[in-house]
């Protein structure tokens, strides 16, 4: 798999590296949070979201809506699920690490997704993206052996359990949590708890 850097034009369909954003206490923040050997998702972390840049990503990012700033960390290297939202997310890279993105319009009708037409990115430590509403994309993977720590801003009650019914048909089938939609892969160990539609190898960036 060729893993591009984020500065390639590849990229640019799938989201654009933010600039002018002070993100050092954030960073040093991040580094008392835990690093598994598996992997951590935490939606909103008060300690992190009491820092001052919570007031620039709510007013100047997502325009005063409200936001909840969470992580995800540990030791990935497959696919395994890709999902989508109604929103932008922010992912500020900490260490190193590799996102694995696709597009929504690659969609079939059948809620189907060839996992061949994912691509990787190198997300270098310190730098923060937007990842657009309509791109694909899931738990990042390991840029070394020393794991990952991804900052991941969200509008408020992204990834929050579900309160209200929903259909086992159409689009509404990938809903599995609040503002998330998802589609795994038949490997993922997640038959049961989300819609297996995902075509093709189980990508790994090992």
């Amino acid at each position: 798999m060729n893993i591009y850097p984020i500065t390639d034009h590849k990229f640019r369909k799938y989201g654009r590296v933010l600039k002018n954003l002070d993100t050092k206490d954030l960073l040093t923040a991040m580094e008392q949070t835990p690093l598994p050997n598996d992997v951590i998702y935490i939606p909103s972390d008060s300690s992190l979201e009491a820092l001052p840049i919570y007031q620039q990503f709510q007013n100047e990012v997502y325009g005063e809506l409200p936001i909840q700033i969470g992580y995800c960390n540990g030791n990935n290297y497959l696919l395994n699920a890709v999902e989508y939202h109604r929103s932008s997310e922010i992912n500020i890279a900490q260490k190193d690490l590799i996102l694995l993105l696709g597009s929504q319009q690659d969609i079939t009708e059948e809620f189907t997704y060839d996992t061949s037409k994912m691509e990787a990115f190198l997300l270098p430590a310190n730098t923060a993206v937007e990842i657009y509403a309509t791109t694909l994309h899931y738990a990042p993977c390991n840029a070394d052996k020393d794991g990952f720590r991804c900052v991941v801003v969200l509008p408020k009650d992204t990834n929050l359990e579900l309160t209200a019914p929903h259909k086992t048909e159409g689009e509404d089938k990938l809903l599995t949590a609040k503002n998330k939609w998802l589609i795994a892969h038949k490997d993922s160990g997640l038959e049961g708890q989300a819609f297996i539609g995902l075509v093709g190898e189980n990508l790994s960036v090992q």
